[in-house]
């Protein structure tokens, strides 16, 4: 069983960007697929990113151009690079992780197994 635990939340005016951060606290390389899922106020929780098994990123459209998935396999960290903020990227944003090892980048919730308690990113002027 894998442990998440999210940083770099918190609150930036529109415009803005923020840098949230996933640790694991086990090998996420070979083992696990990973991807950040957000979750707005009254709203389900949405997929926002995932990353392959090569590498390759996968964004839903909202927030393709300004977001960007990355994975650091040394550090066992996921991160996500967020910039242009919007008001509509106003949530609770989790990590999440399924076991792999074949991981196609996938950020559909129902995947997910294991999750963080995510970290408040809000956008407001």
């Amino acid at each position: 069983q894998v442990h998440l635990v999210e940083s770099g939340g918190g609150s930036v005016q529109p415009g803005g960007s923020l840098r949230l951060s996933c640790q694991a606290s086990t090998d996420i390389y070979i083992n696990y697929c990973m991807a950040w899922i957000r979750q707005a106020p009254g709203k389900e929780r949405e997929g926002v990113a995932g990353i392959s098994s090569t590498g390759s990123p996968n964004y839903e459209e909202s927030v393709k151009g300004r977001f960007t998935i990355s994975k650091d396999n040394a550090n066992n960290t996921l991160d996500l690079q967020m910039n242009n903020l919007k008001p509509d990227d106003t949530a609770m944003y989790y990590c999440a992780a399924y076991v792999g090892p074949h991981c196609s980048g996938t950020y559909a919730v129902q995947y997910f197994d294991f999750w963080g308690r995510g970290t408040q990113v809000t956008v407001s002027s």
